[in-house]
């Protein structure tokens, strides 16, 4: 196929695709999946190779959101029966963090339901980053705090943040459409804030919340102009309790190609496979792999994942390695040019405007009504010789989009803020 063709050489040389092939990767049809998933494959190992980057998730403080994002379990108002606790104490963080470092994680993100933090609680998480690294010799820290105010990014870098999650969820045209309670231009700031401080941006998006193709490519558009290090691609975890809670408009191909969308626009940054996956890619999961380069090990923020353990059995299965602490996750010609300045990531402030390049490491996909997923997200203790499944009983084994599968959304019972071990 002339297009496949076209976004791959553009990938090899980091050149940004036309709006047009980035929406008729997305109007691909299923005969031509393979085919799309072959492409974004020779993109995906031209930069990363075989290595999957593991990320751990730890709820510092869950539910209670004073934030109305449709799609978040924690949003206010929202009647989904999650967990609900107030701050984590920094050694419960850091035992938290140690079971998904043990795991095989490299990078951990610490995540915080709210608007956004109060100078005592970029002092409380600074505090916790600290406990983290002196148990976790290595370990990468991501925070996701939610909006920061002037000041707070250089702060969370000066206590030994590495990156700073916020995502962008969809387009700006649409984003009123899902909150109303803070805009758009508050989490680009928020971003731009994370940058100026010297952290690695970390902003993605949601798919599956009834947003159209231009949207999709709008958003990912977006992030590669915000040069974020890394794009968290997440997909709706319909909870119910929300508004979004009948949103079931996802099936496993229509994952793989807006995965695929978002490595051609953005080829050398670091695509995760955020909440969601299990939801909605299912048995599917290991084709995503070679798409995207990182996913969250075991559970999420609010819901469950996918047993710690089947995750590494996948990516061994599928033919991947688990990527190690001393390897950069980035490409050289990205993480060399982070290395002497601020962080840079995909897009327009990179070797030229059409190229993607020129960044810091990567990371998230967090909360806090920033986040892009509340409903799904991760942060937790114990091994993963712990783990334990996600869903109980049988699963059918195939779905039209629109059908709703509650089946597939297990509340979070276990791990942080909970007498359980987590699925680490």
């Amino acid at each position: 196929m002339d297009l496949l063709n076209t976004l791959v050489d553009k990938g090899l040389r980091r050149e940004l695709p036309t709006r047009e092939e980035a929406l008729a990767v997305l109007a691909t049809s299923d005969d031509e999946l393979l085919d799309v998933v072959a492409a974004a494959g020779k993109v995906r190992r031209q930069w990363f190779g075989r290595r999957v980057k593991l990320n751990y998730l730890v709820n510092l403080k869950s539910g209670l959101c004073p934030e109305d994002c449709s799609y978040c379990s924690q949003r206010l108002g929202s009647k989904a029966e999650i967990l609900k606790y107030t701050w984590l104490k920094p050694d419960e963080a850091s035992q938290a963090a140690a079971a998904g470092v043990a795991g095989g994680a490299k990078r951990v993100c610490l995540v915080a339901s709210g608007r956004g933090p109060t100078d005592r609680d970029v002092d409380r998480v600074g505090k916790t980053i600290a406990a983290i690294k002196e148990q976790n010799e290595g370990v990468e820290v991501c925070a996701c705090l939610g909006l920061l105010s002037d000041g707070q990014a250089e702060r969370l870098k000066d206590a030994g943040a590495d990156a700073y999650n916020h995502n962008l969820n969809t387009s700006e045209a649409t984003y009123g459409a899902i909150t109303k309670t803070h805009t758009y231009a508050d989490r680009v700031d928020t971003v731009q804030k994370a940058h100026a401080a010297g952290l690695s941006a970390c902003s993605g998006l949601i798919a599956g919340m009834g947003e159209s193709d231009e949207d999709l490519v709008d958003v990912v558009y977006a992030l590669r102009e915000l040069d974020s290090d890394s794009v968290p691609v997440n997909f709706l975890i319909p909870f119910e309790g929300t508004p979004l809670a009948k949103e079931w408009n996802l099936t496993p191909q229509r994952a793989l190609r807006i995965l695929a969308m978002v490595r051609f626009v953005c080829p050398d940054v670091e695509v995760r496979i955020a909440g969601g996956r299990e939801v909605h890619l299912r048995t599917m999961q290991p084709l995503a792999l070679h798409i995207a380069n990182s996913i969250f090990l075991g559970d999420y923020l609010t819901s469950e994942g996918q047993a710690g353990q089947a995750d590494l059995d996948m990516i061994a299965d599928a033919g991947f390695e688990v990527e190690g602490a001393g390897t950069t996750t980035l490409p050289a010609h990205r993480s060399e040019v982070a290395a002497a300045a601020t962080g840079g990531g995909c897009g327009s402030k990179g070797s030229g405007a059409s190229v993607c390049g020129s960044s810091a490491t990567a990371d998230e996909a967090g909360c806090g009504s920033a986040c892009g997923g509340c409903s799904g997200h991760a942060g937790h203790e114990a091994p993963v010789a712990a783990a334990t499944a996600a869903t109980d009983g049988p699963v059918p084994a195939q779905a039209e989009a629109g059908d709703v599968r509650s089946d597939l959304v297990a509340v979070r019972r276990r791990g942080a803020g909970t007498d359980l071990a987590p699925n680490a």
